[in-house]
């Protein structure tokens, strides 16, 4: 559902420009409380649980791209993506799942002449920011609502993404309704995109239901949307199962040091594999469709608008590498190009904002030290 140029006005462009520059900013915030863990102190866990958060933010944003290469047939002439918003936020958490479906926007649009440069603003509005808000609602009220487990968190993350692909869809209709290019009937546009994004949004319910599920069968502690996921010690007593007592607390002086946070290596490897495998070759086999933003768009004029990206001539302009003849191996370069790059930039982006947090906690730390020595 990448927006090109032309379909906006200049007004309503910068206007999501200007949201999309405060969502990031506000996620960028959010994201380094995310990645540092809980609020325990740099030295103690929850900053040696974040050495492992940046990387494996890095590898979500990797895998949103490969997986949006793989477009599925959804209706006679019509496919569908994945947008990501979902997924992101169930795995690594809402302000950095904003940040993650971003950096895979950025570099489509800069790299792959994916979605406008102009309308780069209107792409993070609808496929980062409303899919992610939206998402995380939705799977945090289901998951209040219903009893805790695995099952519940899995069946949560299906209805969540399917819900939030028509929300994105039906924004860009709002956005068209203000500042379209073209004069269309919006109501017809509106059924028309919300219809077929409800199909695509089955599909992104599956995909992300299913990659969530296989995290969590076999790390579940890197879920964000599955933390405190626990099923607690039973002891038999009397011939009844019950609650094993919480360990009692020990003075912070005599207790032994904890144990090191499980090795995430095997996770980052695995899934960095299968984004190579879905991009590198799987891609080929993708629906050569137009996406359900295309079809509405051919079908009721808005792409009559439609300007040539900037960077068309590009390297690797429409997922294909230059100067290589043979499409699949052109097609899977690029696929296999993206991902390392993405995943390049997203763990980067990630260190960075990780770093300024733990850092943060460092210069209050000896703030705070120095106040007491003055008392």
């Amino acid at each position: 559902m990448h927006v090109p140029d032309g379909f906006l006005d200049a007004p309503t462009s910068v206007a999501t420009g200007v949201i999309a520059a405060a969502a990031v900013a506000v996620s960028l915030r959010g994201a380094r409380r995310e990645l540092a863990g809980s609020a325990a102190g740099p030295a103690g866990p929850a900053a040696m649980g974040a050495e492992r958060t940046a990387p494996l933010a890095g590898l979500t944003a990797a895998f949103i791209f490969a997986v949006q290469m793989l477009n599925f047939p959804v209706a006679a002439g019509t496919s569908g993506h994945l947008l990501g918003g979902a997924l992101a936020a169930i795995l690594v958490g809402p302000f950095t799942g904003v940040l993650c479906v971003s950096v895979v926007l950025l570099l489509q649009a800069i790299l792959f002449a994916d979605g406008g440069l102009t309308a780069l603003g209107t792409n993070i509005t609808c496929m980062a920011l409303i899919t992610v808000v939206v998402a995380h609602l939705v799977f945090r009220t289901l998951l209040r609502l219903l009893p805790a487990g695995r099952s519940t968190v899995t069946a949560s993350a299906f209805v969540a993404a399917l819900v939030s692909v028509p929300a994105s869809a039906l924004f860009f209709t709002l956005l068209y309704a203000v500042g379209g290019t073209t004069d269309v009937p919006i109501g017809s546009v509106a059924a028309a995109m919300g219809g077929v994004h409800v199909l695509i949004g089955i599909g992104e319910g599956v995909i992300t239901a299913l990659t969530v599920g296989a995290v969590i069968a076999v790390r579940p502690d890197l879920v964000h949307g599955a933390r405190g996921l626990h099923r607690p010690l039973k002891l038999k007593v009397n011939g009844e199962l019950v609650d094993a007592p919480a360990p009692a607390a020990t003075n912070a002086a005599t207790a032994a040091p904890a144990s090191a946070p499980r090795s995430s290596r095997a996770v980052w490897l695995g899934g960095l594999a299968a984004s190579l495998v879905l991009a590198g070759f799987v891609s080929f086999y993708a629906s050569s469709s137009p996406d359900g933003l295309e079809k509405v768009a051919g079908d009721h004029g808005i792409d009559e608008a439609a300007e040539e990206h900037a960077v068309a001539d590009g390297p690797l302009a429409d997922y294909g590498v230059s100067g290589v003849d043979d499409a699949r191996l052109s097609g899977g370069l690029a696929g296999v190009i993206g991902v390392g790059v993405t995943a390049a930039a997203g763990t980067g982006v990630f260190v960075v904002v990780r770093r300024r947090e733990t850092s943060g906690h460092t210069t209050g730390g000896s703030a705070a030290d120095r106040d007491h020595e003055r008392v």
